[in-house]
């Protein structure tokens, strides 16, 4: 009686990732690990610079196998260099987010068709957002591409539909979604301060940050939610908007402190108080900026 062949390393990682109910027919596929052999091999000849190992590769490739009730080759029609470098995103490899901005993001823009009234360069920091990043904890929506048609196309499907979506109250793509209410929970309730603000001062404070946010580009709300909220370093942003880190961290610093002064004119033109409590809640504003960008931009 033959022994079953035993798979090779690239069938076996396969296999390991695949759904129980697709790993017979994938261990009596004539051929397999040649083709995921070219698959990969393909995917690195395309991006050389890229560093991706074949496990996520191949865990990304088994989460989207074609059905089996599929045309007969679908695993061999993969566009597998498309599939390589959007696994790489995923993954968050400097070199593969660098070469997505260029080669794909920087082409569906110039091709990309915004109905009145929508600025392409809020689009695409949305989509920037949910492709790479993801949304209130959200895996980066790249994960979801196939392989199955190319990248920079699916990639367009996607800005298309944001650019789409209804604006938000100020005209702008949204990029946060908490509501003005939920920013009265911001301050640390342990904080020692926290007898100044009253009900009011707490309502006047939340309104303050929501319409100082309002100001903001949706650059500048963008490369704060990535440094603040993600915890992405200056680096990965450089890598992600091709930009020299010292650019990005300059832009970043300047949010930041832009932010921080239009909520302090906000405050002081909408609260009663006298200087030294205008400049208590100012400094306890300033002292909770990172708890409180995290809790608004989640």
């Amino acid at each position: 009686m033959t022994s079953p062949e035993t798979p090779g390393p690239l069938t076996a990682l396969l296999l390991a990732h695949a759904p129980p109910e697709r790993r017979e027919a994938l261990r009596t596929r004539s051929g397999l690990e040649a083709l995921l052999e070219a698959h990969l091999a393909r995917g690195r000849e395309a991006w050389p610079t890229v560093t991706l190992g074949p496990e996520p590769f191949l865990r990304h490739l088994a989460r989207h196998l074609p059905d089996a009730e599929g045309p007969a080759d679908a695993l061999g029609q993969l566009r597998a260099a498309d599939l390589y470098l959007a696994c790489a995103c995923a993954e968050g490899e400097p070199q593969a987010l660098e070469l997505f901005e260029r080669h794909v993001l920087q082409k569906v823009s110039a091709r990309l068709g915004v109905p009145p009234g929508v600025s392409l360069d809020e689009v695409l920091q949305v989509a920037r957002q949910r492709l790479l990043l993801g949304v209130a904890g959200s895996a980066p929506k790249i994960v979801e591409f196939s392989g199955r048609g190319s990248l920079a196309g699916w990639v367009r499907i996607v800005a298309s539909r944001i650019a789409r979506e209804p604006l938000g109250q100020n005209g702008h793509q949204e990029l946060f979604s908490e509501p003005p209410e939920a920013l009265e929970r911001m301050l640390s309730r342990a904080d020692p301060e926290r007898d100044l603000l009253q009900a009011h001062s707490r309502h006047v404070l939340s309104e303050s940050l929501q319409a100082a946010l309002a100001e903001l580009s949706e650059r500048e709300r963008a490369l704060l939610r990535m440094h603040h909220l993600h915890g992405l370093t200056m680096d990965r942003i450089a890598t992600m908007y091709g930009e020299p880190r010292s650019s990005v961290a300059r832009h970043v610093a300047q949010a930041r402190e832009r932010l921080l002064k239009l909520t302090r004119r906000e405050l002081a033109s909408r609260l009663k108080l006298d200087r030294q409590e205008l400049e208590s809640l100012l400094g306890l504003v300033q002292s909770q900026l990172e708890i409180s960008l995290h809790r608004l931009m989640a």
